[in-house]
């Protein structure tokens, strides 16, 4: 952590935050899209680029052995509340029998969304840069905590000039490192209309820096390195996981106007 700490205090950061509002927990605002940046460009991961558009993967990375064992958790729950709801003395106690029967449905209910989640959930939902059009797309991916409601993925668009970067520390368990929010402002206003996440989590302040300088650079035509530092993919398991942009944004966010 200390290392960290004075890898931190080596660079200009600000003493209060820009944007109104700020993102929760944020620790620093980037440098602008014109401004000189903290690190020389470099990407962490990419799915495309070339001189009209540049694909950045979001990529979440999982422990497929314990996804599996909570999937089925709930499953054999289940299956327990029904053999359980078919014994004399519980089948013949209306009471009972209710509070079974919504045992069941709470723990179907669960298990529908774990199944959903593993199944349909994209594993990377990437954003999109073009240069041409100065335009970021970013695919996201509609989940509910009802697992009963229709999950699909929902495209945002936003104009390149009214990004701004934001730096954020996550300290938990599961997800430590470095976070790099965008957050898209009302034009000519640091007052923020919506976020998005450029990269989840990473170990080392300078491949956010890095990635983020990237991005500025590429959008501005300047010339950037295309070698990720990373090539790995996290695994799909069906088709339905995959990304499938719609046709209109498909076609308009990799060609020039």
């Amino acid at each position: 952590m200390g290392k960290i700490k004075r890898r931190q205090q080596s660079q200009p950061q600000s003493i209060l935050p820009r944007l109104i509002p700020p993102v929760e927990n944020w620790d620093e605002d980037l440098p602008d899209l014109a401004e000189k940046q903290y690190r020389p460009p470099q990407l962490i991961c990419v799915n495309e680029i070339n001189d009209i558009w540049m694909e950045i993967p979001r990529n979440r990375y999982v422990m497929w052995g314990g996804i599996w064992t909570i999937v089925f958790i709930p499953f054999l729950f289940s299956i327990w509340c029904v053999f359980f709801a078919l014994l004399p003395q519980v089948y013949s106690d209306s009471l009972s029998l209710l509070s079974v029967f919504f045992c069941f449905l709470c723990m179907l209910s669960l298990f529908i969304y774990m199944l959903k989640t593993v199944l349909f959930e994209p594993r990377g939902a990437p954003v999109r840069f073009n240069r041409k059009r100065q335009k970021v797309y970013v695919y996201e991916y509609q989940t509910s905590i009802w697992p009963w409601k229709r999950w699909h993925p929902v495209i945002n668009v936003f104009d390149w000039a009214d990004i701004h970067a934001e730096r954020v520390f996550m300290a938990g368990h599961a997800d430590w490192g470095h976070r790099i929010y965008c957050a898209a402002c009302k034009p000519g206003t640091y007052e923020v209309v919506d976020r998005f996440v450029l990269t989840w989590a990473v170990g080392s302040i300078f491949d956010a820096y890095g990635l983020w300088s990237h991005c500025c650079h590429y959008m501005q035509a300047k010339p950037v390195l295309t070698a990720p530092l990373e090539n790995k993919k996290p695994l799909t398991w069906t088709p339905f996981n995959t990304i499938h942009w719609p046709e209109n944004i498909e076609k308009e966010s990799i060609t020039a106007p």
